[in-house]
C-alpha cells in the first residue's frame, strides 16, 4: 500500500529528531512505523483495508488493530491516512458480523482447512479461538479514530450491530456452562492449541466476569476468567457507553453495557486480586471462582503489565505498581534474564525466549526514563541486524527468534520510540 505523503511526513520528522540521540533507532523507528502499510496492509475491492498479521497469511481483529493504531495521530488532519483507518474498521466489523467467535480470518473464503479443528470453520474463518480482546481491539480502534478526528461517520449502523453482538456474547460468557453456544476442538497439536473437556474448557462458577478460550497469545487459557481481558473488556465498555451516548443510541442497550462493565469490574476486584509473597496485594492473571487462580503475566497484550496503557488504571496505582514488580522478576514464570536482554516472554515461545513486544509495553508504561532508555537499547540491540521487531528472541543470542515478520511488534516499538521524543526522553 502507498504511503500517505503527510503520514511519510510525520514520521520522518520523528525520525530526524531520534537520529540524534542513535542513527541505528532512527532507522529502526522509520522501518519498523511503516511497515504495516509498506508490507501487510492493502485496499480490497470493497474499500476496507485487509491487514495480514504478518508472516501468517490472515487478518487477526486483535493484531490489526495494533498495527494500525500508531498512525491515528496522523489521520487527525489528514483524509488519506484517515480513509486507511476506517478501511480496517469497517473489514473487522463485516468479520465480526460472520463469526464473533473467530479471532482470525481470510482474505477471501476458500473451503481449505488450516486446521484440524472441531466444529469446522466458515471459510472465511482461519482460526476461531475465542479470545474476549478480538472484540475488544476493534472498539478500541473505532474509540482512538473517533477522539483523534471527531469522524461521527465512523458511528454507523454497522458500528451499533458489533457492539449488540459483542455485548451479548460477553454476557452469554458470563456463564459459559450455562449457555454458550462456544465449543473448540483442535486434534493434532500442542496441549496449549486445543480447549479440553469437550471443548469447553476447566469449569468454572460465576463471578461477573466474562470467559475467554484462549489468551491473546492464542494459547489456551488454563483458568475461564483472564483478567487482564475482563480489564480490557471493562476499559472498552466505558468507550462504548460513551460513543453510544454521543449518537443518542438506544437507553436500554446502554444500561445494558453499564450493567455488565459493573459486574466485570466487581468480579476483577472480587476474584482477581490476590497477593505477593510479601502479603502486598496484587492482581491474578486467571481465575475460576473457585479459589484457584493462575499467578503469572504472558508478553501478549493485553497483559496485566498493559493495564495502564490500555487505560485500565493508573501507573501509580498500588496493586498495578505491585503486580508490575511480581511480573519483572523471576517469580513470574515467564519472566526471563539473559546475556542480552531481561524481560517477559511466553509459552507460546521457547523458555528463555523474551518478546519484544513486552519490552515496548514495559516502556510504554513507565513513568521512569532512566528504564524507558534502557528499553530502548535493548530494542535496538536484539534485533538481529534486520532493523525490524521481533516476536520471541533469545536472551542470549537475539539471532535466534521467532517471526521475522511481525508488524504488531513493529508498531508498538514505533509508539515507544514516539513517547521518548514526545516526553523529551530521547
Amino acid at each position: 500500500m502507498k504511503v500517505p505523503v503527510r503520514l511519510k511526513e510525520r514520521v520522518n520528522n520523528y525520525a530526524d529528531r531520534i537520529s540524534g540521540y542513535s542513527s541505528k533507532l532512527s532507522e529502526m523507528y522509520k522501518k519498523c512505523c511503516l511497515s504495516t502499510l509498506e508490507t501487510a496492509a492493502e485496499y480490497l475491492d470493497d474499500g476496507t483495508v485487509f491487514v495480514l498479521t504478518g508472516d501468517i497469511p490472515a487478518m487477526w481483529l486483535r493484531d490489526s488493530t495494533a498495527q494500525v493504531s500508531h498512525y491515528i495521530p496522523a489521520a487527525a488532519d489528514d483524509e488519506e491516512t484517515a480513509a486507511i483507518i476506517r478501511g480496517v474498521i469497517k473489514r473487522q466489523r463485516e468479520y465480526i458480523k460472520i463469526d464473533p467467535y473467530a479471532n482470525a480470518f481470510k482474505k477471501i473464503p476458500d473451503d481449505r482447512a488450516v486446521h484440524d479443528d472441531y466444529p469446522r470453520n466458515l471459510p472465511i474463518v482461519w482460526e476461531r479461538k475465542y479470545e474476549i480482546d478480538s472484540l475488544c481491539y476493534p472498539i478500541r480502534l473505532t474509540y482512538l479514530y473517533y477522539k483523534a478526528t471527531g469522524d461521527k461517520t465512523i458511528l454507523d449502523k454497522s458500528f451499533t450491530e458489533t457492539a449488540e453482538i459483542t455485548v451479548n456474547q460477553w454476557i452469554t460468557e458470563q456463564h459459559h456452562f450455562e449457555k454458550s453456544p462456544y465449543r473448540f476442538t483442535r486434534r493434532n497439536c500442542p496441549e496449549q492449541d486445543t480447549i479440553h473437556n469437550n471443548g469447553m474448557g476447566a469449569e468454572v462458577s460465576y463471578t461477573g466476569m466474562t470467559w475467554s478460550g484462549f489468551r491473546p497469545s492464542d494459547d489456551a487459557c488454563r483458568y475461564g476468567y483472564l483478567v487482564a481481558s475482563n480489564m480490557f473488556a471493562v476499559v472498552e465498555l466505558n468507550h462504548l457507553i460513551e460513543m453510544l451516548g454521543d449518537i443518542s443510541f438506544d437507553k436500554e442497550f446502554i444500561n445494558k453495557c453499564i450493567k455488565l462493565r459493573e459486574e466485570i469490574e466487581n468480579g476483577i476486584k472480587t476474584y482477581a486480586v490476590g497477593e505477593d509473597d510479601s502479603g502486598n496485594k496484587m492482581f491474578l492473571n486467571e481465575v475460576d471462582g473457585r479459589g484457584n487462580y493462575f499467578k503469572y503475566d504472558d508478553a501478549n497484550v493485553p497483559s496485566l503489565m498493559s493495564a495502564p496503557y490500555l487505560g485500565y488504571c493508573s501507573p501509580d496505582d498500588e496493586i498495578y505498581i505491585n503486580t508490575r514488580k511480581f511480573i519483572l522478576s523471576k517469580k513470574n514464570p515467564y519472566y526471563y534474564e539473559g546475556k542480552y536482554a531481561k524481560g517477559v516472554g511466553s509459552p507460546h515461545t521457547p523458555e528463555g525466549y523474551i518478546w519484544h513486544i513486552a519490552l515496548s509495553m514495559q516502556g510504554l508504561t513507565s513513568n521512569d526514563n532512566d528504564e524507558i532508555k534502557s528499553l530502548l537499547n535493548m530494542l535496538e540491540t536484539t534485533d538481529a541486524g534486520t532493523y525490524l521487531m521481533h516476536e520471541g528472541f533469545d536472551a542470549d543470542d537475539p539471532g535466534k527468534f521467532t517471526r521475522s515478520w511481525f508488524t504488531w511488534s513493529c508498531a508498538l516499538f514505533a509508539e515507544l520510540c514516539e513517547k521518548a521524543v514526545n516526553e523529551g526522553i530521547i
